[in-house]
């Protein structure tokens, strides 16, 4: 496999860069797990020295990251900004976090024991990462995981060899400012590792790794779930998701179908916590569609590197085509596209803003996760068929709710299926709390504190006092 850049909102092809060979791959696994053995007993002041360092990095670098985030995968520019500075504000934030979430968690302390659970390191993970967003996804992972003492090589999607260069050239540089602030910092293991898919499976099963973590497609997962079992070896999978937004007959209908058209289209529709399904009750259905077919009718579709795009292009070829069959095959049901439905005549990887209605069971919008900017519009009597209809999907991801009653709010968190639940918000990544589903769309959980323990060896210390020595 060898890493290839085309542009998507030309279809042309920019550069390709080769995978690591054997050699080179094996020499920098062998490296990573060297400097984790030291980076494992550095303070937390000390990795927090190298988190604090590569968020300035990033930010010295951020207009030059999301010139690239827009060239390779289409991101509108804005968007790439906003990508660089989240990234910039996790590493911000992070110390403090890890400081709390990794802390002895004291179960007993009296005259006979002191018991306690101490976060130890586990080694040095392999991440496979995705296109959609290639510094978030990254970092999200790698700085709570570097927090807890591991170490960290990080597969990025081949689509996006640009950027995860440049995201690379960041580490050094905060490795370097970490050792000019002070001279014994060991080196902190994080590297971009450009490993072609053919050997994935070989690194998952190296004795130097330690877990694995994939975010992408639930066959991706399935697949990397399988070879870490087969070696015993911990993985967190984020795959995934077909997240319902659920709009009640109390709700503020003007304001959820707005920010229906933003929890729709983030990144172009392609995020995996992206609403998808908009199950809206029959007492405000006709309302909340006029607003969001219009809201997503308006929407600005152009050059990612146009400041006033707000649409660009499908991040690659395949997945454009695979949606437009999706829509196609869901039409062909009898589906109907309110507004966009085809790609017909546009350049490149483009997929117009797209509203679906009257949509059968048994189509793809109805069953699938939908990766761009189309919306499947569902029309439900109440409250019980909405909840319902939320968890007929194999995905459980996230979920949006909209309602002024609190009381249906807590009948709808505690009846869908999600490892999240909003309420008269949209679903976002946040470093402060949990990120993960339940069935197909993966396990375990990044940030938050379960996200920072999550490759830790939660150890159980308990010392007995024995009693004073006779004088």
């Amino acid at each position: 496999m060898t890493f290839r850049a085309v542009n998507p909102a030309t279809g042309i092809a920019l550069y390709e860069f080769p995978p690591l060979t054997p050699f080179e791959r094996e020499a920098l696994i062998e490296r990573v797990h060297r400097q984790q053995q030291q980076w494992r007993h550095t303070s937390h002041a000390q990795r927090a020295q190298f988190v604090t360092a590569l968020g300035k990095a990033l930010h010295g670098h951020r207009e030059a990251l999301a010139e690239w985030l827009s060239l390779e995968m289409g991101k509108p520019i804005v968007a790439a900004r906003a990508e660089v500075d989240k990234c910039v504000s996790l590493c911000d934030q992070a110390p403090a976090l890890a400081q709390a979430a990794l802390s002895d968690d004291v179960i007993l302390h009296d005259s006979v024991s002191d018991v306690r659970v101490q976060y130890a390191p586990l080694g040095s993970l392999l991440a496979i990462m995705p296109w959609n967003f290639p510094y978030w996804q990254a970092l999200r992972f790698a700085v709570p995981t570097l927090l807890a003492g591991n170490g960290v090589l990080i597969k990025p999607a081949g689509s996006v060899p640009g950027g995860a260069r440049l995201l690379d050239t960041c580490f050094a540089e905060a490795r370097a400012a970490a050792r000019t602030d002070d001279a014994s910092m060991p080196d902190a293991p994080c590297h971009m590792a450009f490993i072609e898919v053919e050997a994935l499976d070989g690194v998952i099963a190296d004795d130097r790794i330690a877990g694995v973590t994939l975010t992408g497609s639930d066959r991706a997962g399935r697949h990397v779930a399988s070879v870490a079992g087969q070696h015993l070896k911990k993985v967190v999978l984020e795959l995934g998701g077909s997240d319902p937004f659920i709009v009640l007959p109390d709700a503020d209908v003007a304001l959820a179908a707005a920010q229906a058209v933003a929890a729709r289209t983030v990144n172009s529709g392609q995020s995996c916590i992206a609403a998808k399904r908009f199950i809206v009750c029959d007492a405000v259905y006709d309302e909340f569609l006029e607003h969001f077919v219009k809201g997503m009718r308006d929407l600005r579709v152009g050059d990612p590197r146009d400041e006033a795009t707000q649409i660009g292009p499908i991040a690659t070829e395949s997945v454009r085509d695979g949606l437009a069959k999706q829509v196609a095959d869901s039409i062909a049901a009898g589906a109907r596209a309110l507004v966009g439905g085809s790609a017909e005549g546009l350049a490149g990887f483009f997929y117009p803003p797209t509203v679906l209605v009257d949509i059968p069971d048994d189509a793809p919008a109805s069953r699938e996760e939908l990766f761009g900017p189309v919306a499947s519009v569902f029309r439900v009597a109440d409250i019980d068929t909405a909840i319902i209809k939320a968890n007929d999907t194999p995905f459980g991801l996230g979920a949006s709710v909209w309602t002024r009653d609190p009381a249906l709010a807590t009948q709808c968190i505690e009846a869908i299926d999600a490892g999240m639940v909003f309420v008269n918000e949209m679903v976002v990544s946040d470093p402060r709390y949990p990120f993960g589903g339940v069935k197909q769309s993966g396990m375990g959980r990044e940030l938050g504190p379960l996200g920072f323990r999550e490759f830790t060896n939660p150890k159980a210390v308990r010392r007995a006092r024995l009693p004073e020595a006779p004088r």
